[in-house]
């Protein structure tokens, strides 16, 4: 889930690390309050989740006030990719010496956080050339060593230096702490005086942390049910919840929408993502990506294959999971043959591979066999199942 800029700099201004006065508001009014706070030239910023604020004039500055009431009206009123702002960050316009970048997020490859410090900030990650890199251990917690490597890295020295380290420690101490997959700063602001502030910080937690880190999410009134993904879900997407929600047994979730011809039903904690990637390697288009497992009813199995099957210019289906030892292989079989057979598809044409070995796989493979349906067993690596899913569109 994402955090909004002004509970993210609250998140960073809790873990001790500095923030420039700002002030969060819901009104033109409050706006206005909070500038005469803050006593001086402001920024007016769009609280949305999503990118682009700039581009789309949802950062505005202000001088007095009256302007800042002005400006934050209009923003107030303005769409930005589809999303309606929650308020207003009100920000004080501080004078700049240094801008910097720090971020804390997952290296998926090395499977291992990883502090990636620049000395150009205020501009996207992905634009930067000069760039530090520290990974860090999963059990033990961040060292200053360990920031001050990646600091160190890109040329920083001196008194920057020392007065950095315990900023970006403490950033990956958050990292760890509050169970992100992302924690950044950009910029992170050397001021004309020597003093070092976050003058915009962006937070995103691991859903499945939220009942873990209830106390936080509390503490910033974040609701239940609030979602807080980047975008709406589309139909598609809540079609997928409703089948995970009508059986308590199993998972079928993580459902989301992509442009593709090839459905996917795959499973196994990070072999589902494997997977997923793998199929685009091999030039497969995926038309969602899900995550079924847990041992679900043979109604769940049914009800997520019938719903990628009934997705428009999907072509073919690929059932595909690593070893499972507590989902029964049959009942997957059954529920996606169930899945073809009630809507009126051979299934030995829509599934292009089925790819489950483990528990109950004899019995599994005897109900492909009856429909001709192409399988494999374990012998079949996952990334041999992708490419024979992907070359079969």
């Amino acid at each position: 889930m994402r955090f909004y800029e002004y509970e993210s700099r609250q998140i960073v201004q809790c873990a001790g690390i500095p923030v420039s006065p700002h002030g969060f508001a819901r009104t033109a009014s409050e706006a206005r309050r909070a500038a005469e706070e803050i006593g001086g030239p402001v920024v007016i910023k769009s609280q949305v989740l999503t990118g682009g604020r700039m581009k789309a004039g949802g950062v505005r500055f202000a001088d007095t006030p009256d302007a800042a009431e002005r400006e934050a009206a209009q923003v107030l009123e303005l769409e930005i990719n589809g999303h309606m702002p929650r308020g207003v960050l009100v920000d004080s316009r501080a004078a700049v010496k240094q801008e910097y970048y720090a971020g804390v997020t997952w290296d998926g490859t090395r499977k291992r956080p990883v502090i990636i410090f620049s000395d150009e900030g205020g501009i996207d990650i992905e634009e930067v050339e000069h760039v530090g890199r520290r990974h860090l251990s999963n059990l033990a917690p961040p060292s200053e060593y360990e920031a001050k490597e990646a600091i160190a890295s890109v040329g920083v020295t001196g008194r920057a230096l020392t007065r950095l380290v315990p900023i970006v420690t403490r950033l990956a101490r958050l990292f760890s702490d509050y169970d992100m997959t992302l924690a950044e700063i950009n910029p992170l602001a050397e001021l004309e005086d020597g003093s070092f502030v976050a003058l915009d910080a962006h937070m995103d937690m691991e859903n499945e942390a939220r009942p873990r880190q209830k106390a936080l999410l509390d503490a910033l009134g974040v609701g239940d049910e609030e979602t807080r993904q980047a975008r709406e879900a589309t139909e598609f997407e809540l079609a997928g919840e409703a089948v995970d929600a009508q059986d308590h047994r199993g998972v079928a979730g993580n459902v989301t929408e992509f442009d593709g011809d090839l459905g996917l039903v795959i499973g196994a904690g990070g072999g589902s993502l494997t997977l997923f990637d793998a199929v685009r390697a091999h030039g497969g288009r995926p038309a969602n990506y899900c995550e079924i497992g847990g041992n679900p009813s043979v109604a769940k199995a049914c009800g997520l294959a019938k719903l990628v099957l009934s997705k428009p210019g999907v072509d073919k289906i690929a059932v595909m999971m690593s070893i499972v030892s507590n989902t029964r292989v049959d009942i997957v079989a059954r529920g996606v043959v169930k899945a073809c057979l009630e809507l009126g598809h051979d299934p030995a044409e829509k599934i292009a591979i089925f790819r489950i070995p483990g528990a109950w796989e004899e019995e599994g493979f005897k109900i492909l066999e009856r429909y001709g349906v192409p399988y494999a067993d374990r012998s079949v690596s996952l990334n041999e199942a992708a490419r024979r899913a992907a070359s079969a569109v």
